[in-house]
């Protein structure tokens, strides 16, 4: 069977089926599949996302763009075309979507350009690693991911660790709440840094199961456009040692000044100092959290399903 079209988004018959049916749907994002984890790992850890929100007893829908066409529900075969470190992908926020597809290019969403296709299609849970934030120098630089206001206007919960620990994370929660986007933790009432079970923040709300943040979440589209991030820390046996990541961090943040990278290649390049420093370590925390943050938005998807 071909993909079906909802508005400019190409639609994989199995997403497609179940989106029709109410089931479940998780969209996962492919920007950790070409930019943020070496090949052929990155290959693996997408089918392993996938696998978990099949487990959990919902449908994935990897969502990326390839030779112009908006894809929610990326085949294998174009997902290995996307994972291929030779091929030219480019890191698409929701603003690039348009222009990528005019060009027709291959291209790797962000969370960001993945919750505006999701919500273009109609699912309401996403997975990811670590949502996007404000970074450590945006007073002068007004560093600023595009995630944050892309969630502030897209009704879809996002299940993430926090975000990455080379961001601001201080500044990051500020903007969320002045941005009006609930940060819920999902059984903790801290705040996790990604790498870490906790950024050193307290949360004001917290969820103990999927049912519960289901249900809040419910709740909360009858008041507000703003989607949710779902705050899933990294299991205890996964996160990196304390010394380890802080040094990882100074030494990673003290390469992007003194290289000058700039825009959006500022968190790869930090991400590939960061798993360079820490003899890789880095890169299997990541895989783990990611792949236990699809289960359970997998499992958020199946009670929020259930509501309806």
């Amino acid at each position: 069977m071909s993909d079906s079209w909802r508005g400019d988004v190409a639609v994989s018959p199995e997403v497609a089926a179940a989106l029709a049916a109410g089931r479940p749907v998780v969209a996962l994002e492919t920007t950790i599949v070409a930019h943020g984890l070496p090949a052929p790992l990155n290959l693996e850890v997408a089918a392993d996302c996938e696998a978990a929100v099949r487990a959990a007893g919902a449908v994935p829908a990897t969502i990326g763009v390839r030779e112009g066409r908006v894809v929610a529900g990326l085949s294998a075969a174009d997902l290995a075309a996307l994972a291929d470190p030779g091929r030219e992908v480019a890191k698409l926020s929701a603003r690039d979507l348009g222009l990528a597809a005019a060009r027709g290019l291959d291209g790797a969403t962000t969370v960001a350009g993945t919750i505006a296709v999701a919500h273009r299609v109609g699912i309401a849970v996403m997975a990811t690693g670590g949502l996007g934030g404000v970074h450590r120098d945006a007073a002068t630089t007004f560093d600023e991911s595009a995630d944050l206001a892309t969630l502030a206007r897209t009704p879809v919960l996002v299940v993430a660790s926090g975000v990455k620990s080379i961001l601001d994370v201080g500044a990051t929660l500020e903007r969320l709440d002045s941005l009006g986007v609930p940060v819920v933790g999902y059984q903790t009432d801290r705040f996790p840094g990604f790498y870490r079970r906790d950024a050193g923040f307290a949360l004001e709300w917290a969820v103990a199961t999927p049912e519960e943040a289901a249900r809040a979440f419910a709740a909360h589209r009858a008041f507000s456009p703003s989607g949710w991030l779902l705050a899933h820390p990294v299991a205890a046996a996964s996160e990196l040692d304390a010394e380890l990541h802080d040094a990882a961090v100074a030494a990673a943040l003290d390469e992007a000044r003194r290289t000058g990278v700039t825009g959006k290649a500022v968190t790869p390049a930090l991400l590939a100092s960061f798993a360079e420093r820490t003899g890789g370590a880095s890169v299997a925390t990541n895989r783990d959290l990611v792949v236990a943050n699809a289960r359970v938005a997998g499992e958020v998807a199946v009670a929020l399903a259930a509501l309806s």
